[in-house]
């Protein structure tokens, strides 16, 4: 639109230079003219160099109302014509134009509103309309274009996100927002074990992820059915189909751990037998998905589960405390445990976060070693205790597990010594150190 007001302007000197004006009257306009015409062309400069963080739609619309204003300045001041007629002029001509022009001057208008407000910038994750969302990468006088997380680019009238709700994703702490996942639940689980067991799912598949910050909400109870939304935080619009993806399959694996299936509304029973739920998993269960325990029998790992002490922990509770001696392990039902280490000046800081499924306290057992860490609840939780004193009667009858229980102790070191310094990897026992301690704690040969 700026230059059109400058053919204009150059169109309308033309047309008033008289043949009689002379050298020193075509000089005078031609001055006049080009001065108003570099003061508007200064100012618009002006307005985009300090409106440089604005949309460009701001300064743009500024700079054409510079040069209408000159335009009207050289009409009314150079060749000293009144400037009502233009104006009269111009009246009509915009309102023909605006009658044909109307949609898209609707557009224009809207582009002009929201580029004074803007709601939303470039990069910005917005949902403009219901149903049509995406990452803006343009903004202009008639449209804003989206790019979907489909990669589909959408062409949307600017006219038409005025005219709605928008929400904006990519707004706040660098984009990142709060979704969730409904997860529902028979309403006979209680609801406490309910949310540890969806709590440690949701933290365990966001371990990677900074402020993912889980939690776990009760919404609805309704047709035998428990409804929890487990909420958090993603870093950007784009991703959060697939943190949806990890939470969902995460909660889905933690009730099936436990015994638990999902909820389904209207389930159907045989007449006289009320419908139960699946007992929780029994401690034998979970030795049999360790990977520890695998060398025993079944019937093994049974006598062992009923030995099990049960242990409910309270957010912030002590479980194994490092530098104590230790005659047992422990295996991590439900919940989530945080690993400490003392530092050298006082004070612990965190090394790993534990996950239903977990072992710990195995080397104190089988070795009789200290405690080389603190495991401290971080949520509410459930862990079975396994002492040694039940260990021992199987490994006098089978002395061949030791040569397992090593080779597996072995592996699980060896993973472990690829995250700490090589001073730390070296001073881990070797297979054949653990399995002299092993035979030594037990009285075997």
């Amino acid at each position: 639109m700026i230059l059109p007001a400058v053919a204009a302007g150059a169109a309308l000197a033309a047309h008033l230079l008289l043949p009689d004006a002379g050298l020193a009257g075509t000089l005078r306009l031609a001055a006049g003219t080009a001065f108003w015409f570099a003061l508007a062309w200064a100012a618009a400069r002006l307005a985009a160099i300090l409106l440089a963080a604005h949309p460009k739609l701001l300064s743009d619309l500024i700079g054409t109302a510079m040069f209408v204003a000159a335009l009207l300045f050289v009409t009314q001041f150079v060749f000293e014509l009144p400037a009502t007629g233009l104006i009269a002029t111009s009246s009509v001509l915009i309102a023909v134009l605006g009658f044909a022009l109307r949609n898209t001057l609707g557009d224009i208008f809207s582009g002009i509103a929201l580029g004074i407000e803007a709601p939303y910038a470039i990069g910005d994750w917005i949902e403009a309309t219901e149903g049509c969302a995406g990452r803006v990468t343009e903004i202009s006088w008639r449209t804003t274009k989206l790019v979907t997380r489909d990669g589909v680019t959408l062409v949307v009238p600017n006219s038409l996100i005025a005219g709605h709700r928008i929400a904006v994703y990519g707004s706040g702490i660098a984009g990142r927002f709060r979704t969730q996942v409904n997860v529902p639940v028979d309403t006979s689980l209680p609801a406490d074990r309910a949310r540890r067991l969806l709590l440690a799912a949701a933290m365990e598949a966001g371990r990677d992820l900074p402020d993912f910050a889980p939690d776990v909400v009760l919404v609805d109870l309704s047709q035998g059915m428990a409804l929890y939304a487990v909420r958090f935080h993603v870093p950007d619009y784009g991703a959060e189909m697939r943190w949806k993806d990890a939470v969902a399959g995460a909660a889905q694996r933690a009730l099936q751990r436990a015994g638990l299936e999902l909820a389904r509304p209207g389930r159907e029973v045989a007449p006289g037998r009320p419908w139960q739920p699946p007992e929780p998993s029994r401690p034998a269960t979970l030795l049999g998905a360790t990977e520890l325990f695998r060398p025993f029998t079944a019937d093994e790992r049974a006598t062992l589960g009923d030995a099990m002490a049960e242990h409910a922990l309270a957010p912030g509770a002590t479980i194994v405390r490092q530098g104590e001696e230790g005659a047992s392990l422990y295996l991590l039902a439900e919940g989530v445990l945080e690993v400490l280490i003392a530092r050298p000046g006082g004070g612990e800081r965190r090394v790993d976060r534990l996950f239903p499924g977990a072992v710990f306290g195995e080397m104190s057992l089988l070795t009789g070693q200290p405690r080389s860490a603190t495991v401290r609840a971080e949520t509410e939780a459930l862990v079975f205790e396994l002492g040694r004193e039940a260990l021992d009667p199987l490994l006098r009858a089978r002395p061949d597990l030791v040569e397992g229980l090593t080779a597996i102790m072995a592996a699980r070191q060896s993973r472990n010594a690829a995250g700490p310094s090589p001073q730390a990897a070296a001073a881990m026992p070797s297979r054949e150190d653990m399995l002299a301690r092993l035979k030594s704690f037990f009285g075997l040969r």
